[in-house]
């Protein structure tokens, strides 16, 4: 079934650099959780643009606010305002005000990445000279900008890349006294994902974050919180920190927050957005409007909808359904970003076999498959993409 981009000849010719890989289907048109081919075939999209399109492909929601918007204005430059941005990060620091119990302001880059790096200057700018260090949890994920890669707890990430820049330190996920040894006076800050999504959707234990939080008020260090993929409703909650009752003092934004329109955003609390000043950070396109727009169509849609109430029951239906399958031996992660780790198969056989199916999934791990459709995504979907699990499985 699996319509490939580039046949072999094409691939020796292919326009992009060879970062991703061969390309393994060209797809043309999407519907909700469905997508098509360039050859019609069918496809069940179960990773939903690796947690983007949280609404659906093509929804029309999103689709009518920007091509709206393109017919008014798409850019001006940030030495003006424009009301399509400045409803969004109203928007943004509103929910983040519920969530956190904090008044903050946003920064608005193109990418998960580049907010990470606002994040990171900002936190050297906030700890002063002396004080620039950054610490983050092995197996984490946080951008590929040089500063964004550094801080990702990956080492066979860095090795192409030496020298990487200093003041990043990594200590093991989930331990809180190793973390609590390398926190003193030169860290700045303290970096974290509530679910390491790309190094295999390991949720934060227990106690953790809250644990984060007390040591980084200990020592006067800022509590990065990044939810570029847990971000909007994606766990069952607005944002993953919310699940430990703590409240950040940056958090980061990106993929779902523009349902497919390249858009990230730096949230901060007011006090600590302040230590900001002009030409310290910036963008040509941040806040430009036609990616606001569909943050704003997304906020609205997604309040509308109740997109963590549609996280958490489908997100619970499809972990039983997992669950029981044979070969499954258990399910981890929150709400609808789940990985169903597998016995006695290779994941990336399982997602090869599941794509030639017509289901999109992705091999997280050796073991372990990653899930993360749409919010939208019916109980009929959900039932036909483990039947087509349970198949593969067999």
């Amino acid at each position: 079934m699996t319509s490939h981009a580039f046949d072999e000849r094409g691939l020796d010719h292919c326009p992009f650099m060879p970062v991703f890989g061969p390309p393994q289907v060209m797809f043309e048109r999407g519907s909700g959780t469905e997508l098509w081919d360039v050859d019609g075939n069918r496809y069940l999209d179960f990773l939903s643009g690796i947690a983007v399109v949280s609404l659906g492909h093509a929804n029309p929601v999103i689709a009518a606010a920007v091509a709206d918007q393109a017919g008014r204005l798409l850019h001006v430059s940030n030495f003006f305002a424009n009301p399509v941005a400045t409803a969004a990060a109203v928007g943004i620091n509103d929910l983040l005000r519920e969530a956190s119990g904090q008044d903050g302001q946003v920064f608005f880059a193109n990418s998960g990445a580049e907010a990470n790096e606002c994040a990171l200057k900002l936190a050297r700018k906030h700890g002063g000279r002396g004080r620039h260090v950054v610490v983050s949890a092995l197996g984490s994920f946080h951008g590929r900008t040089l500063a964004a890669l550094a801080a990702t707890g990956q080492p066979t990430k860095h090795e192409p890349f030496h020298p990487m820049p200093e003041g990043f330190h990594h200590v093991p996920w989930g331990d809180l006294d190793e973390l609590r040894s390398k926190v003193d006076g030169t860290v700045a800050a303290v970096l974290i994902e509530p679910v390491q999504g790309e190094g295999g959707v390991n949720a934060a234990p227990d106690g953790y974050l809250q644990g984060i939080r007390e040591l980084c008020d200990e020592v006067g260090a800022l509590m990065i919180v990044d939810e570029i993929q847990t971000g909007m409703g994606r766990t069952g909650r607005w944002f993953g920190f919310e699940h430990a009752g703590v409240a950040p003092d940056v958090v980061t934004l990106a993929k779902a927050l523009g349902n497919g329109m390249p858009i990230g955003a730096c949230w901060a609390r007011r006090d600590v957005a302040a230590v900001f000043e002009p030409g310290d950070h910036g963008s040509t396109y941040s806040g430009t409007a036609i990616a606001t727009a569909a943050v704003n169509a997304v906020i609205a849609e997604m309040r509308r909808l109740d997109a963590p109430g549609l996280a958490a029951t489908k997100g619970a239906r499809l972990r039983g359904a997992l669950e029981a399958l044979p070969g499954v031996t258990s399910v981890r992660g929150l709400g609808l970003l789940l990985a169903a780790e597998l016995d006695g198969h290779e994941a990336p056989a399982v997602y090869r076999r599941l794509l030639a199916d017509g289901l999109i999934t992705n091999a997280i791990s050796p073991t372990a498959l990653r899930l993360a459709p749409p919010l939208t995504v019916t109980d009929d979907e959900l039932d036909e993409a483990v039947a087509l699990i349970g198949k593969a499985l067999s």
